[in-house]
């Protein structure tokens, strides 16, 4: 599968479980991990959970397994490899300490509605 039709996916299944500040950074041209980074927040524990099961199941049935799921238990940070596409969600204070955005700023930002 593409890393677009992927992160569409991804993106679909964050806003059904209504991630908060979803942001996509195409780091292509900057890195060799991939062509995306996309990154979301959620409220709690739970929610970070939730978001990150739908994005398992959604791309389970589209035949995409992850290389890796990191973090599932604290649910504090869960990072989830997909190859050209790694996910992460936050809550909102670890992705406001981690500031993933600033560190990867050199990737270019896309508006999800565009992918």
């Amino acid at each position: 599968m593409e890393s677009k039709e992927m992160a569409r996916i991804i993106i679909d299944a964050m806003e059904e479980k209504k991630a908060e500040d979803i942001r996509v950074l195409d780091i292509a041209e900057v890195s060799s991990l991939g062509d995306y980074f996309i990154i979301a927040s959620g409220n709690n524990v739970n929610q970070v959970q939730a978001i990150t099961d739908e994005i398992d199941m959604r791309l389970g049935r589209a035949g995409v397994a992850p290389r890796q799921i990191e973090g599932y238990m604290n649910a504090n940070w869960i990072l989830m490899d997909y190859g050209d596409v790694i996910v992460h969600v936050f809550d909102k204070e670890n992705r406001l300490f981690y500031d993933l955005e600033r560190i990867w700023k050199d990737g270019k930002s896309v508006d999800p509605k565009e992918i």
